[in-house]
């Protein structure tokens, strides 16, 4: 005596589900259920699981098969126990559907007093799942400061699969911008009955930065300088990406002016740079001497330019 097992239970479908909707059921199940995506006693339960999902397949799946399961009718309880009507001796059936099963076991007590055993003239063969899938893409962050876009660099990354946790070593290319995806091959979720695995999509985010603007292409910096700066004219050291250079300040310069800085940008597609922008920011000392003062009380007095005249005309 054996027991019943309902098949249409195992996958979750009704009696009159279609071929397609049994094949779906079975995909869904077979994947959440498939022994590599899990360890240490889950792998056990998975396996039990994973084999009565294709035996539940291999029945429904066949068209002889299923008409032979379905003449027991549809009040037999799951587990209950089960004798074979008459006239279900000596059934020979040979041509199954889904292929060598591995070390996942054979059919249940309860297959084979329905469908024949190796001594009734049945092939026994075990059974998987005939597809395969490949594993899910991950999509993942990293945060690159606007140096390490620009001169590439290379990051040890932490990251957890469908079933596992892991280090993988990243190389950033030179000049990635952020929102950009880096694709690396391979390094996704594990393929599902010896499907390739997915692929490992990291999203560049780039950090703001203390003193670099980006703008497209181009870079701004804001550069403080002092009044006399502004006014005579100086040469100043501004930081680029690469180093630092000089930069020559006009006479009569006003704060916000943008001195440009050709190819000191990020690089484009066309492998040529942006530019870099120097924008300055007149600032008036901290601190003053009493000689310093009395200089700028004396300027005072001869300039009698009032940079809030036109501004102001009409009010």
């Amino acid at each position: 005596m054996v027991k019943f097992k309902d098949y249409y239970e195992v996958l979750g479908v009704d009696r009159k589900a279609t071929e397609q909707v049994i094949r779906s059921a079975f995909r869904k199940l077979a994947k959440k259920h498939h022994p590599d995506l899990h360890t240490g006693k889950d792998k056990t339960l998975a396996e039990e699981k994973f084999k009565e999902l294709n035996e539940a397949y291999e029945v429904l799946s066949d068209k002889k098969k299923r008409e032979r399961y379905d003449q027991l009718g549809a009040n037999w309880k799951a587990g209950s126990d089960f004798r074979p009507p008459p006239g279900y001796q000596n059934v020979h059936f040979r041509n199954m559907n889904m292929g060598d099963m591995g070390n996942l076991g054979e059919f249940s007590d309860f297959f084979e007093t329905l469908f024949g055993a190796e001594m009734g003239g049945f092939e026994r063969k075990r059974t998987a799942q005939s597809w395969s899938k490949k594993g899910g893409d991950l999509n993942s962050q990293i945060d690159l400061t606007l140096e390490e876009a620009y001169h590439g660099t290379k990051r040890s990354i932490s990251l957890g699969t469908a079933t596992s946790k892991k280090h993988i070593d990243v190389t950033i290319p030179k000049g990635v911008r952020d929102g950009t995806k880096i694709r690396l091959a391979g390094q996704g979720n594990p393929g599902i009955n010896g499907g390739s695995p997915g692929d490992l999509y990291l999203k560049v985010n780039i950090l703001s930065h203390r003193l670099f603007e980006v703008s497209g292409d181009d870079i701004v910096v804001e550069t403080p300088i002092l009044p006399w700066e502004a006014i005579t004219g100086a040469d100043i050291e501004v930081p680029t990406l690469d180093c630092m250079v000089k930069v020559k300040i006009p006479p009569k310069s006003q704060s916000g002016r943008k001195l440009r800085l050709k190819g000191k940008g990020l690089p484009k597609k066309s492998g040529v740079r942006g530019d870099q922008y120097v924008k300055l920011n007149i600032v008036v000392p901290k601190k003053l001497n009493k000689k310093a003062k009395e200089l700028f009380e004396e300027l005072s007095k001869i300039c009698k330019d009032d940079p809030r005249a036109d501004l102001f005309r009409g009010y």
